[in-house]
């Protein structure tokens, strides 16, 4: 489905990403993991068509097609949804009306008002309360359900359990498994490495901007040798 190949991006004259090649294929969780300042949200930020980054070379295939030059909202209509970082909410706007601003209340196909209630029963409650007054939970809760009223076939999560605390990182790990089930891919930005083990298919481990690493989750978790030479876990 989506396929990265040879990615350069810079910031300004910085030049961040260095021939970054990965994929995500139907149905699967993909996880890219590395220290702060590797590259993992600019190489979300360029799939999306966010600035910055610039790409200067490579490309971004969806489906076959080229993303690399379309504006981030020309991006979402083709069925690609992101879970920015720190979440980017509307400290103003109620819950409903987050997920209420991409689609109507009432659309009778895809990801619905009542079926995002459904996943996130927590939100159905906190429906009228503001952004500002969510806990760091509920509003990763409201982030991935906007994501989700795009109808995507692809999500981009970048750091979603950032600030989480443990009861709640689990909670996530089992909505990114639930939607698995649902059929949908998602390309996972962590730096929690056990959480991203335990949701990942596959892994790509990032270094000062090139991939250093890759294969399945579940074989990397029995190479301990490699968290530590690449992030610093033990």
């Amino acid at each position: 489905m989506l396929e990265v190949r040879d990615l350069q991006s810079f910031y300004g004259d910085a030049h961040v990403i260095h021939g970054v090649s990965l994929n995500v294929g139907p149905g699967e969780v993909v996880a890219m993991l590395g220290r702060n300042g590797m590259g993992k949200t600019t190489i979300i930020r360029s799939i999306m068509g966010l600035t910055p980054p610039r790409v200067q070379s490579g490309t971004i295939s969806w489906h076959g097609v080229n993303l690399v030059g379309l504006s981030p909202h020309q991006i979402a209509t083709r069925k690609i949804a992101i879970v920015p970082q720190g979440r980017r909410l509307f400290p103003s706007l109620s819950v409903t009306e987050h997920l209420t601003m991409i689609k109507g209340a009432h659309a009778t196909k895809g990801w619905t008002l009542d079926r995002v209630f459904g996943i996130f029963p927590r939100l159905a409650e906190r429906r009228q309360h503001r952004g500002g007054q969510l806990s760091g939970g509920e509003r990763q809760m409201l982030a991935v359900g906007r994501a989700l009223m795009l109808d995507p076939d692809l999500i981009l999560m970048d750091e979603p359990s950032e600030g989480l605390a443990p009861v709640m990182v689990q909670n996530l790990e089992k909505i990114v498994l639930d939607l698995k089930k649902e059929g949908l891919s998602i390309l996972l930005v962590e730096q929690n490495l056990y959480s991203a083990l335990a949701v990942a298919d596959r892994v790509y481990i990032l270094e000062t901007g090139k991939v250093v690493h890759e294969g399945d989750a579940k074989v990397l978790a029995k190479q301990p040798d490699i968290f530590r030479k690449h992030l610093g876990v033990h």
